[in-house]
């Protein structure tokens, strides 16, 4: 049906698909867990709060190792966070995750914002490789791929 109102979709198909195809592929090498959440405006003041806040809700906290992270998009507000389980955080620290999201909004100050969420998911899954290792009898995916999609 046809709606005067209707906005026109953040992502394609294929970008939709080229996102979730980098968590896949970050996660095959690790136990750990990614996640994307976008939404347009963050009704809280600070991005990290929501962010943690986020990541209560999807229940993050519940991987075996304590290992998920959330990267955080407040699109209209143009606010990043990531949220690094307690697991993950205790091995990389603070200055881990700020140069992350330096990184991925050098990205987004040029229009580029696909590319800077992929960019950050491959080195999110290549430390969570390095410190969270696959390990084939144990590990599963705990967590959905998909991106989410907040209002």
């Amino acid at each position: 049906m046809f709606s005067l109102f209707r906005k026109k979709p953040l992502f394609t198909q294929e970008e939709n698909e080229r996102i979730v195809a980098a968590i896949r592929n970050a996660e095959k090498r690790t136990s750990g867990e990614v996640r994307v959440y976008i939404e347009p405006k963050n009704p809280l003041v600070d991005p990290l709060e929501r962010a943690a806040l986020i990541f209560a809700k999807l229940r993050m906290e519940e991987t075996d190792h304590r290992n998920a992270v959330l990267l955080y998009i407040a699109t209209t507000h143009k606010e990043v966070a990531l949220f690094g389980d307690h697991g993950i955080h205790e091995k990389v620290g603070i200055e881990y995750w700020q140069q992350e999201v330096k990184e991925m909004l050098d990205y987004f100050r040029n229009d580029n914002l696909v590319n800077g969420i992929i960019n950050c998911i491959i080195h999110i899954g290549e430390t969570l490789h390095e410190k969270f290792p696959y390990i084939p009898t144990e590990d599963k995916n705990e967590l959905p791929d998909e991106i989410i999609f907040g209002k």
